[in-house]
């Protein structure tokens, strides 16, 4: 579902003003500035001056559920949503009093902070679609509308549309037979790794509330599993999301005298999700430990990058190390995790792995089949107890102690 907006310039809502008050251009510029500055109007290039200019800047009215009229109360999941998209927008580059609410906000919202950063991935990802690629057609489809076709400059809108078919048809394309056989290779290889696709060993603890399943895969269990280590193998981003196979990982580089590399990915993972109050002090931190000129674990990274990532410390943000990470993560997965599979460490732990054996609940569950019985409604255990009451009430005075024993003997059986 898709929210459709007609996108039009300056200069023809100052004309519309214009013509729709009969007042002169002045004073329909002034008041669209107000409707802009109030929040009516949203401008979609330069979103900071809040002020109607009469040329071809692209303008949108507001959606009515944010006109200031209306006055909805302002939640505070909404708030964080905000601050979470402006987060990602900025690359936590965020004002120091927007950076306050955000600490406050997550230490608050802690429990549901995973649900609002993926509201405001969401948000933004549709808001960067629509702005990259529908505002040009809303423009050029105004031309159906006999009002916009008055104010869209047509000579403008076909120049956008070319050059979007242009960039359309040189933007490289997957098959589907590609994408079908992609889809196809990756469920046959984690089939048999997914707990409600194929058996668990030795049990499924859904089904039999056995935890020896969980116990068998701890993430910092001392002996993994077969099924778990040859989850490894399928992918470097398998490896490092299992903590025991980073571990296992570790200590090959440890031998190759190579373990600066993952301790580097590992602090800037720790950046990144880490406090907002410890981010300075991260970055620098580890700026002296794997970037600095002899520094005491010293990474290899090529000078384009490095001259990026010392730019980026000067203003640190969650994100200012994302491209030497990217870089010590792409020299890990072609050369490191080649030969950590090949090694005698990989070799060792694969060979000492346990295959659990399949526990059999056939007879427990047929005795606990056999014990069940089918229990009455609790509304039909009211309409029993009422009836009997009033039979009680209209037969005289009797023990009520026996009543209520009999009344719970029938409730037990």
């Amino acid at each position: 579902m898709f929210i459709v907006y007609i996108v039009l310039s300056g200069e023809d809502i100052v004309a519309w003003i214009a013509n729709r008050f009969k007042i002169d251009a002045t004073e329909a510029r002034a008041m669209g500035t107000m409707m802009v500055a109030f929040g009516y109007i949203y401008p979609l290039q330069d979103h900071k001056r809040l002020m109607l200019k009469p040329d071809t800047s692209l303008y949108r009215f507001q959606t009515p559920y944010f006109w200031p009229a209306q006055q909805w109360p302002v939640e505070d999941t909404d708030y964080a949503i905000y601050l979470a998209k402006r987060n990602i927008r900025k690359k936590g580059m965020l004002e120091l009093y927007e950076q306050e609410q955000y600490n406050n906000l997550y230490k608050w919202m802690n429990h549901k902070w995973d649900f609002i950063v993926m509201q405001a991935k969401e948000q933004y990802r549709w808001v960067t679609l629509y702005f990259k690629y529908y505002r040009i057609f809303m423009i050029y489809n105004g031309l159906i509308n006999p009002f916009v076709h008055k104010l869209v400059n047509v000579s403008l809108a076909q120049a956008y549309t070319i050059m979007f078919t242009q960039q359309c048809i040189m933007r490289p394309r997957v098959k589907s037979s590609v994408s079908i056989g992609a889809l196809v290779k990756y469920t046959t290889t984690y089939k048999e790794h997914d707990p409600f696709l194929h058996a668990c060993l030795p049990s499924n603890p859904w089904l039999t509330d056995d935890v020896t399943y969980w116990t068998l895969n701890m993430p910092n269990v001392e002996i993994p599993t077969k099924m778990r280590v040859e989850r490894w193998t399928f992918s470097f981003g398998e490896l490092l999301m299992d903590p025991r196979g980073r571990a296992d990982f570790r200590l090959f580089l440890k031998k190759e005298f190579s373990g600066e590399n993952l301790a580097f990915w590992e602090a800037c993972e720790d950046l990144k999700w880490g406090a907002a109050e410890t981010m300075k002090e991260k970055a620098q931190q580890i700026y002296k430990t794997f970037l600095a000129r002899g520094a005491p674990r010293w990474i290899n990274i090529d000078g384009k990058t490095m001259d990026i990532t010392v730019k980026g410390l000067a203003h640190p943000h969650r994100y200012v190390l994302d491209a030497a990470q990217t870089h010590i993560y792409m020299l890990m997965k072609k050369d490191s995790f080649g030969r950590y599979l090949k090694s005698p460490v990989f070799k060792e732990t694969q060979k000492k792995a346990i295959a659990p054996e399949p526990q059999r609940f056939t007879l427990l569950y047929n005795q606990n089949a056999k014990r069940r019985r089918p229990s009455l409604s609790p509304i039909i255990l009211r309409q029993q107890e009422e009836e009997q009451k009033a039979k009680l009430a209209a037969s005289g005075p009797v023990d009520i102690t026996q009543v209520m024993s009999k009344l719970e003997r029938k409730q037990k059986n």
